[in-house]
């Protein structure tokens, strides 16, 4: 008789869970950091003409060199660095675990931190190593400073802001860790059109520092397009790894030509941010609710003891809104629900929702 999979299939690999995404077909889909906003009839119309053109019979160009061009001017990407595409930052983690998995080899962030890292640490066979954040979700550097002396890791990963968390990071406190790293650091900016910060103007400076983006944030999700920015002799070897044609043609010309509005994007973000402004000081006003500071498309809040995250999650995803629940993600998650920034109409839905949940609760308590 052939095997079976949990005889074939690697151990660590059989415990894991698969990333769940849950279905949300006509609800208020606040639990992916999406941009809620589509783009303008007009643009619509030329991307719609843009894809009848495209011969979809070719393979793409494997270099999307117009699309790297495109990317250099609008994110300004310093002289001298390279670029390297991939379907989405996730396939460009994979990329950079499986080239730094050697036996025994570490994968060094912080907790709570995106989780792919920790997944995609086990899908390369790298050990994983997560230090919490204080609880106020700051960074503990000396904790940092320590794991780092400690496990040596081949490739620490730092979301900034963090995700999902919301908050940037001291950017002193992560220059101290880039010199102490002994392999190479990896910046994910994934929303750093909602942060007005980066460390891009720092690739420069330190040598073993790479750059990660990703346009998913900024309105375009649904094309997975990541790219990661870094010194050559990096972006050299991680290159191997790449599979051919890993970026489509019509992600390629898409992308390329909403760069060339990528003031429309800028727009749509800077309404996210006033968003983002309004609904922090109305969560903040609901009684029970502890709201946390965020420089991203999203917000953290947790609930009081009375307020169970898991039964407020179901109350809201039966009324047809849904949010992330972290409560039991991590033990500093406790009680928490993330919100992404939705449109003005969605976010008012949301809020009344949760009020009115939270006085259920309280008269039931």
């Amino acid at each position: 008789m052939p095997f079976s999979p949990d005889q074939i299939i690697r151990p660590e690999i059989l415990a894991l869970s698969a990333y769940h995404v849950p279905p949300a077909r006509g609800m208020i889909k606040l639990d992916a950091m999406e941009n809620p906003y589509t783009l303008p009839p007009e643009l619509r119309d030329e991307i719609a003409r843009l894809a009848g053109d495209t011969p979809v019979n070719r393979y793409p160009d494997p270099d999307a060199a117009a699309l790297k061009a495109a990317l250099r001017e609008a994110l300004g990407i310093p002289d001298g660095m390279d670029i390297m595409l991939g379907n989405g930052s996730d396939e460009i983690i994979q990329i950079i675990a499986l080239a730094c998995g050697k036996p025994g080899a570490v994968l060094l962030s912080v907790e709570p931190a995106f989780v792919m890292f920790r997944m995609i640490a086990t899908f390369a066979s790298m050990n994983y190593v997560g230090v919490p954040l204080h609880p106020d979700f700051s960074l503990d550097t000396e904790a940092m400073l320590a794991a780092i002396a400690r496990y040596q890791p081949a490739v620490i990963f730092i979301a900034y802001p963090n995700n999902p968390t919301g908050n940037l990071f001291d950017a002193v406190e992560i220059s101290r860790i880039i010199d102490a790293a002994p392999g190479m650091v990896v910046i994910d900016e994934a929303y750093h059109a909602f942060a007005d910060a980066s460390f891009m103007d720092k690739l420069a400076h330190h040598p073993n520092l790479l750059l990660m983006r990703t346009l998913s944030k900024l309105g375009l999700a649904g094309l997975r397009l990541g790219l990661l920015a870094g010194k050559p002799e990096w972006l050299r070897q991680l290159e191997k790894l790449r599979l051919p044609y890993n970026v489509g043609i019509v992600t390629q010309r898409i992308a390329e030509k909403l760069l060339q509005h990528r003031d429309v994007l800028l727009q749509q973000a800077a309404a996210i941010k006033v968003e983002r402004s309004s609904m922090s000081r109305r969560l903040s006003e609901l009684e029970g609710i502890e709201v946390f500071p965020t420089d991203a498309n999203f917000i953290l809040f947790r609930l009081n003891q009375d307020h169970k995250a898991g039964q407020v999650f179901q109350e809201l995803k039966q009324r047809g809104i849904l949010v992330k629940n972290l409560d039991g993600a991590h033990p500093l998650l406790k009680n928490c629900l993330r919100v992404t920034v939705g449109m003005p109409d969605e976010n008012t839905q949301f809020l009344a929702v949760l009020q009115t949940l939270l006085v259920k609760i309280e008269a039931k308590a």
